[in-house]
Formats: C-alpha cells, sequence, structure tokens
C-alpha cells in the first residue's frame, strides 16, 4: 500500500482536494482534525502541553486553542516545541489507522510537509495551490479571521514556489471542476502504479 502525503498551504482547499479524493473511495486521515482529537485525548500530548503552556493551556478538559495560538503564531521557537509534541502522535495514530485497511494508497492530509521535512515518510506527495490572495480570501471567510492574523499563520508556511519543486503531484485550485478533473488523473496515475 502507498502512502500519499497530501498538503498546501492555509486556504489553498486541501480539504476539498482530499473530500474528493474521500469520493473516489480513498481513505483520507485528516491530520488536523485528528491532532486535535488526540490534544483532548492523549494523556501524553496533554501533558507534553501542559507542559510547556502552563496551566492555561486547558479550560477544564478543552484545550485553550485561543490562549495557545496567541502564543505560538507570535512565537516560532514555541510552535516548533509543540508541533515536536503533536506531530509524533498524528504519525503514531496515522500509521496505526494506515496498517488496518488494504487499499492500494491511503491519503494523510497535512499541512507542513516540506516545512518539517517530512516527505521522505510519503511514497507519494500532492501539493495543493492557489495565488496567496485567494487564499487569504478564502481564510477570511472560514475563519472570520482578521488578515493580521492569516499573515501571522502564512509566515510559517513555505511558499508555494519552493514547494512546487518537491511534490510529485500539483493541483492548482481555483475552479472546482479542473480541481476534480485533476484529482480523477491522479488517482488513476496511483491505481496505475500501485
Amino acid at each position: 500500500m502507498k502512502i500519499v502525503g497530501l498538503t498546501g498551504g492555509i486556504g489553498s482547499g486541501k480539504t476539498t482536494v482530499a473530500k474528493m479524493f474521500s469520493e473516489l473511495g480513498v481513505p483520507v486521515y485528516n491530520s488536523d482534525k485528528e491532532a486535535k482529537k488526540l490534544m483532548q485525548s492523549s494523556k501524553k500530548v496533554r501533558e507534553g502541553i501542559i507542559n510547556l503552556f502552563g496551566p492555561n493551556a486547558y479550560q477544564g478538559k478543552k484545550l485553550n486553542k485561543t490562549y495557545i495560538s496567541s502564543k505560538v503564531f507570535k512565537d516560532t521557537q514555541l510552535l516548533q516545541k509543540l508541533n515536536a509534541i503533536v506531530h509524533p502522535a498524528v504519525r503514531e495514530d496515522f500509521l496505526n489507522w494506515a496498517s488496518e485497511l488494504k487499499n492500494p494508497y491511503v491519503i494523510q492530509e497535512t499541512a507542513l510537509i516540506f516545512e518539517n521535512r517530512m516527505q521522505d515518510f510519503y511514497d507519494v506527495t500532492i501539493l495543493v495551490t492557489a495565488p496567496q490572495a485567494i487564499r487569504l480570501e478564502r481564510v477570511m471567510l472560514r475563519d472570520d479571521a482578521s488578515e493580521e492574523k492569516i499573515q501571522d499563520r502564512m509566515k510559517h508556511q513555505l511558499d508555494d514556489s519552493e514547494k512546487i519543486g518537491m511534490a510529485d503531484f500539483i493541483i492548482e485550485n481555483l475552479d472546482l471542476q479542473k480541481t476534480a478533473q485533476k484529482v480523477e488523473a491522479i488517482n488513476r496515475a496511483l491505481l496505475d502504479n500501485s
């Protein structure tokens, strides 16, 4: 079974593309969603986060996302320390999930493959791109967030121009019909080579 990494900058449309693969019958693991679950349910992850951020990291049993976001998106080192706690737990969870499946390939949807030099974990990588202005607009609408907050998050991601040379497949996500056609073509290529 091939392990495929699906990535792209914030607002590029990774989740839209992941849903298209899912509709073709491909199992997709959403790292962001699963990371949030693990930050709630994993005792080890929870303890690591409390050790890093202090008792304000959680409100009762719930992760205090606002508090943590306000810290990490202004401090690269703190973000790296948080990622060092969460990413290995997500990777282990993903591998356990994938080991239960018998498909020709599975997809791990994850934002920072190239930023974290994780491309060697995957047999194939797919990069979803869109112009920065469009990505900014999408995220402002989706998250009801300020331009400044989104720019802070974007600063922690490589520019598409740097990632394009590292990816096996590129999907420019501007027109949903063309995106769906590209997804179908990549699916066929992956099935033909499995």
